[in-house]
């Protein structure tokens, strides 16, 4: 940073976030390749710049670099493939649709050689418009419809991931009445804490996923709800059992969950290969590796990644003796999360004086105190023409985000910023503490990085605001793969006229 830098953080900020040293520089991890800022300091991509975005296509703005997204996909393939190749052959990598899909992307990822992974009917919907091969897509989900089941088999998939023992009966009656056989993979809850929020961690007892490994003392025999579900999916004639599934929770950067619950799940699949006399010959270890969300966040590469689990299923699969299965992996937020930043116009500023942490709450002047002498720090309030519609992350998990200033460069001092929506929501927050520069104002654009995942898949029509449309980006030319809606789209769905 030039001209007026401050070399002091706010008091109100949160102890990771630091001074930039230089507000226009681009954290790369948090960006697809292919951003950077121009000569006339603004950002662009692939060549692009983004004030042509926005006369193309407003704001608020999802844009994607698709060349990213394939280089992504590409490198989870390889890494995993390379490091599992001694062991069972190579890795089945499965996108994570949930975290965004569209038809664009599935082809995309069948190019790529991925699979797909789906957790609905509609999900599925897409699936079959893009015209991927049934036999590469799974299907989740802990309460799947009837419907939803029969489209399953409609479309050949190659397996269906089962939570429960009452759905493993209705998806081998469905099959049964229909003549036909429904490929099952039991999902597993292993017991392992994974470090991080708790409405995204998936993988101890006490929520709505999976079969239970702990032992269930109300049943006589002694067995857990996994075992349980084993023994029956092999007395059913209409269910092929491929093997054992768990996802341990979303956005992890340790390794050790990872690790453990796949030593944990090799144990269980031995044993019940040595009980029931029979192969389990797949394994999935799920996905949910973390991105770079903000400077702090230290995401691994997936041939860390790879490695590391790798090393832990051959060293296992040595100890008990067996075969090692094959092994699939499903990685959405780290192959599409960094591809994607959201492009904002700002309105309205404000600033208002705040209270350090731990004192009362006062407001006044520049270097204000409040009644009992305490001085009171700024905060500014910069609103942007999107919010918790486009990204309901920050209200639903607390997650952090960046921003800069995209239209332009600036050596104004840093000062700290709170970026907010536009709905009548106090939480309506997309970056809940920045600095950007002083002289931010109306008109500037605003881009936060890592939006690729989970905030156009979560996106609302609260307040009546139409969803933003993607943009995808390839080698200087850009368009649309989900159109934005007008108000007439809102309208159409309503019956009352």
């Amino acid at each position: 940073m030039t001209g007026n830098s401050l070399n002091h953080a706010s008091p109100l900020a949160p102890d990771w976030l630091a001074v930039p040293a230089d507000l226009n520089a681009l954290h790369e991890p948090m960006w697809a390749a292919g951003v950077a800022r121009n000569d006339a300091g603004e950002l662009a991509i692939d060549g692009i710049p983004v004030s042509e975005l926005r006369r193309q296509f407003g704001t608020p703005l999802f844009v994607m670099s698709e060349n990213d997204f394939r280089a992504r996909a590409r490198a989870f393939s390889d890494a995993f493939n390379d490091a599992f190749a001694d062991i069972c052959g190579g890795v089945d990598v499965y996108y994570a649709g949930k975290s965004f899909l569209c038809t664009a992307v599935v082809r995309w990822v069948e190019e790529e050689g991925l699979r797909l992974d789906t957790a609905s009917g509609g999900e599925l919907a897409v699936a079959n418009r893009a015209g991927i091969p049934g036999a590469d897509v799974a299907l989740h989900g802990n309460n799947k419809s009837d419907a939803e089941i029969h489209r399953a088999l409609d479309m050949k998939l190659g397996r269906i991931v089962v939570d429960s023992l009452a759905e493993l009966e209705r998806v081998a009656k469905i099959a049964s009445d229909r003549g036909e056989t429904a490929r099952v993979m039991l999902r597993l809850t292993p017991g392992v804490h994974a470090h991080t929020h708790e409405f995204i961690a998936t993988a101890h007892e006490d929520q709505k996923f999976g079969l239970s490994m702990a032992e269930d003392s109300t049943d006589q025999a002694g067995l857990s709800a996994a075992e349980e579900a084993v023994a029956a999916a092999t007395s059913y004639h209409s269910i092929e059992l491929l093997g054992l599934h768990c996802h341990i929770g979303s956005q992890i950067f340790e390794p050790d969950g990872f690790a453990l619950a796949a030593v944990k799940l090799l144990h269980f699949l031995a044993a019940m290969q040595g009980k029931y006399s029979i192969v389990l010959p797949e394994l999935d270890l799920g996905g949910g590796y973390g991105i770079a969300y903000t400077p702090v966040d230290t995401p691994r590469p997936p041939a860390e990644i790879a490695q590391a689990m790798a090393a832990v299923v051959r060293s296992t699969c040595a100890e008990l003796g067996i075969t090692a299965p094959r092994i699939s992996i499903e990685p959405g937020r780290a192959i599409v999360g960094s591809t994607t930043f959201t492009l904002y116009e700002v309105g309205t500023l404000k600033t208002v004086r705040v209270d350090p942490p731990g004192a009362g709450t006062g407001d006044g002047g520049e270097n204000a105190a409040n009644a009992e002498g305490t001085v009171t720090h700024p905060r500014r309030y910069v609103s942007v023409d999107g919010g918790m519609s486009d990204n309901a992350r920050p209200v639903l998990y607390d997650a952090d985000y960046s921003a800069i200033v995209a239209s332009r460069s600036s050596d104004a001092a840093p000062q700290l910023s709170r970026v907010v929506g536009k709905h009548c929501e106090s939480g309506d927050i997309v970056v809940r503490d920045v600095y950007l520069p002083e002289d931010v104002a109306a008109g500037d654009l605003l881009a936060v990085p890592g939006t690729g995942a989970y905030c156009w898949a979560l996106s609302s029509n609260y307040n009546y605001l139409a969803r933003p449309g993607v943009v995808a980006v390839r080698d200087g030319s850009a368009r649309l793969i989900v159109r934005g809606e007008t108000e007439q789209d809102l309208l159409n769905r309503d019956m009352g006229v």
